[in-house]
């Protein structure tokens, strides 16, 4: 084997083992439910295929569904490898796109200026509510997970309030607020996908660059990995823990403003939060590294995504929330990677024995 794809091997082999197990340990679920008649079983599995990648448009909607979950994965990815737990992530979500459909269709703006300045105003409602956390952890040395555990119920009552109340739109029957003006969609350009994919791997790439290529990243990684020895270096581990915090806020909160304006177009009351929820496997699938989670967050988009038609070839029988069984034991095996090793009998290599649970380490 060629020695540079060694690390890759390294870093990437045991995610691709934990996805392999968990869809082996769903066979027996889907076997149950189908009284294990291969054939029935087989049509399932091929629905679950059709409805991700083979039927028409069906790639391009897996795509429109792993869009939000590539914002989300990266905000948390960046917490992660910055030495923060951020749990916050479904709370910022809400926050951007309750912050990006009130500009989509409160303020008239010309086409090119309306979107962007949408998406600034999610990126900026996301960051702020990162920052909360950020600040009280750093003055005051509150926990962040609790912090943005507490956060993330404000702002699904604060959300629920707004379109019930002052941002209600006074027309349909259905409880939600207006719809966007035109001028501040974002394009489509084939189907249902949009440009909002662009905008993810650009996001995706800048998130690289600043934790690979500057000075800035280079101490958010270090107070993530060694917080004694960035304060001995003289780094301001306050002022870098907020940054850390209202950076991935702002990458959720664009989430959900990209969400807003490329998909639903306005939001309903109870608007789903599930993007960042999902957001943590993908993360942890994608060993928080920006290509690693672009595509963890096309594999959950395409379980989503297929999961509707593997319900209805399977008559109902099986329930399109198998899912989330595939995604739990995914999760499961990529926090504990032991259990691969025990599973395959793979041997952790002496050098790599500390590097070990630093995922945990921000928990203190």
């Amino acid at each position: 084997m060629p020695s540079t794809l060694k690390p890759y091997l390294r870093q990437f082999g045991l995610p691709l083992l934990a996805i392999l197990t968990a869809i082996v340990i769903t066979v027996p679920v889907i076997g149950f439910a189908l009284d294990w008649n291969w054939a029935k079983i087989a049509t399932a599995y091929g629905g679950l295929l059709d409805g991700a990648l083979f039927k028409r448009f069906a790639f391009a909607n897996t795509l429109v569904a792993a869009i939000p979950l590539m914002f989300t994965g990266l905000a948390l990815a960046l917490g992660f490898r910055t030495g923060v737990f951020n749990i916050g992530a479904p709370g910022q979500f809400l926050i951007g796109a309750t912050c990006a459909v009130f500009v989509g269709y409160a303020i008239p703006l010309p086409p090119l200026i309306h979107p962007i300045a949408a998406l600034i105003a999610g990126i900026v409602g996301g960051g702020l509510w990162g920052a909360i956390p950020g600040f009280l952890k750093a003055r005051f040395g509150s926990h962040e997970v609790i912090n943005t555990i507490m956060l993330n119920y404000l702002a699904f009552f604060l959300q629920d309030w707004l379109v019930k109340n002052p941002l209600k739109d006074p027309n349909p029957a259905v409880i939600r607020t207006p719809e966007i003006l035109a001028t501040a969609e974002l394009p489509r350009f084939y189907d249902r996908l949009h440009i909002g994919l662009f905008l993810a791997l650009l996001t995706a790439f800048g998130v690289w660059y600043l934790l690979s290529k500057t000075t800035l990243g280079y101490e958010l990684r270090t107070v993530g990995s060694n917080p004694e020895a960035a304060k001995y270096a003289g780094m301001k581990l306050g002022r870098l823990t907020v940054l850390s915090l209202a950076l991935s806020g702002a990458l959720a909160g664009l989430g959900g403003a990209v969400q807003i304006l490329g998909v639903d177009r306005a939001m309903p009351v109870l608007y789903s939060s599930d993007y960042g929820f999902d957001a943590i496997p993908v993360a942890l699938l994608g060993q928080n590294q920006p290509i690693g989670v672009v595509l963890s967050a096309i594999l959950f988009g395409a379980l989503r995504n297929g999961s509707d038609l593997m319900q209805l070839r399977s008559g109902g029988t099986v329930s399109r929330e198998v899912i989330f069984i595939v995604q739990a034991v995914i999760l499961l095996f990529v926090a504990a990677p032991a259990i691969v090793r025990w599973l395959y009998r793979l041997r952790l290599p002496q050098s790599e024995i500390e590097k070990e649970g630093g995922l945990t380490r921000g928990w203190g």
